[in-house]
């Protein structure tokens, strides 16, 4: 695996360009309109799921322990009017910034994940989340744009070394091989092994052992399109897949 060296500064100045972007698909899109990469939910939806999460996040993340919160990110009461809640949504993500700006990465705090509990982890994470929901915000607008390359290069590392070591998998888990995943235009690669349930990421240089016969698949494609796959929101077969396709599919989480 080719490693990343994503940082703090590198996640905000990605949470900043995509939040207008956000803001703008939704309302060009309007309350009503179906985001169709995420099935049964219109953007009315999406902006109360953001904003809530945005708020929980700002709340949670500066307590300064590693403890679980006791709340979880669940909006009360009725949802505002189309117009106060896209002003909400705003509000949320200029706040969220601003919060996780003033918070060094190595500040102790809780996450979901089997990794440090340091608030790099939210600076990370949020930088995706608004990236993705951007993302599913102009495909609802008609105009979807690919996720930056560095940044979805990043994601994909997040899915195999956070989300699928929580258990978060969505796709099957009894198949036994070796996924290869290559992001053409950012010049990384990755090597996972499944052994049923459990997912190893792994190096470059310690893949290639002679004695492994298990299954094996290679998926190539933008950074992009490898993490809109992974997460659900695009079609396999918008990659070049070779060996067993079962095996690509194990590994989507969203």
């Amino acid at each position: 695996m080719n490693r990343l060296h994503a940082t703090k500064d590198f996640w905000l100045a990605a949470l900043r360009a995509d939040s207008p972007a956000l803001q703008d698909a939704v309302a060009q899109a309007g309350a009503d309109a179906e985001v169709p990469s995420c099935p049964g939910w219109t953007c009315a939806d999406l902006v109360e799921h953001v904003t809530t999460l945005l708020h929980w996040v700002r709340e949670t993340v500066p307590r300064g322990t590693t403890d679980p919160p006791t709340t979880r990110p669940d909006r009360e009461g009725e949802r505002p009017p189309w117009e106060a809640a896209l002003d909400e949504l705003r509000r949320e993500l200029t706040g969220t910034i601003e919060t996780l700006e003033a918070i060094e990465a190595d500040f102790r705090a809780w996450n979901w994940a089997p990794q440090r509990k340091q608030a790099a982890f939210w600076h990370r994470r949020m930088a995706h989340e608004i990236s993705l929901h951007r993302w599913d915000a102009e495909a609802a607008a008609g105009r979807p744009t690919p996720i930056e390359t560095k940044l979805a290069a990043d994601g994909i590392s997040e899915v195999l070394d956070t989300w699928l070591p929580a258990g978060k998998r969505k796709g099957p888990t009894d198949l036994h091989g070796v996924v290869h995943l290559v992001a053409s235009d950012a010049g990384h690669e990755w090597f996972v092994r499944l052994r049923g349930a459990g997912v190893a990421l792994l190096d470059t240089g310690t893949i290639l052992d002679s004695d492994d016969h298990h299954a094996r698949a290679q998926a190539t494609g933008s950074a992009s399109d490898l993490l809109l796959a992974l997460m659900g929101r695009q079609r396999m077969d918008r990659l070049v897949v070779t060996g067993d396709p079962r095996l690509i599919g194990a590994l989507r989480t969203g």
